[in-house]
């Protein structure tokens, strides 16, 4: 993985769920959490979103925006923000641009087989625009208490 800790976050241009068009500089002046999960509506990534989902009122507390990012399109992640009442942005990465630029674009290796996949990790943004901690090998049902511990003693 490119090292980005206390680095100017990699910027970005990719439309949401609704097809609106999210940057980088949107965020300044806030903290920002960027997620990256391998699909929509599989178990772990279903696992992941619902826990930050049931956490988002503190996200909020914090002033901490949550971006979620795959290469599923936007009407997949239009599907899944909806069915699982997801209160934060879903990004559509399909040309794998912002993917590659996090370096979270990596081979897999699963039952024996390797393939290129995303590898789940999570990075937090300073107001400033800096990343200031970086999740690897993230573990969907206690990343959102662990990130919001995080930003408690960032803050």
């Amino acid at each position: 993985m490119k090292n980005l800790l206390n680095k100017q976050a990699p910027d970005f241009s990719l439309p949401d769920q609704k097809g609106d068009i999210h940057k980088l500089s949107d965020y300044q002046g806030r903290w920002l959490l960027i997620y990256f999960y391998p699909k929509d509506n599989t178990p772990g990534c279903t696992v992941e979103a619902c826990t930050i989902r049931d956490s988002f009122p503190e996200f909020s507390k914090l002033k901490a925006e949550v971006l979620g990012v795959s290469k599923d399109s936007v009407v997949s992640h239009e599907k899944f923000s909806e069915k699982y009442k997801l209160p934060f942005t879903l990004l559509s990465d399909d040309k794998m641009e912002m993917l590659k630029a996090y370096d979270v674009w990596q081979k897999k290796k699963f039952l024996g087989k390797e393939f290129m996949g995303i590898a789940r990790t999570s990075f937090l943004i300073n107001p400033q625009g800096k990343v200031v901690k970086i999740y690897e090998k993230v573990k969907p049902p206690v990343h959102a208490e662990e990130v919001l511990a995080d930003l408690k003693l960032l803050q």
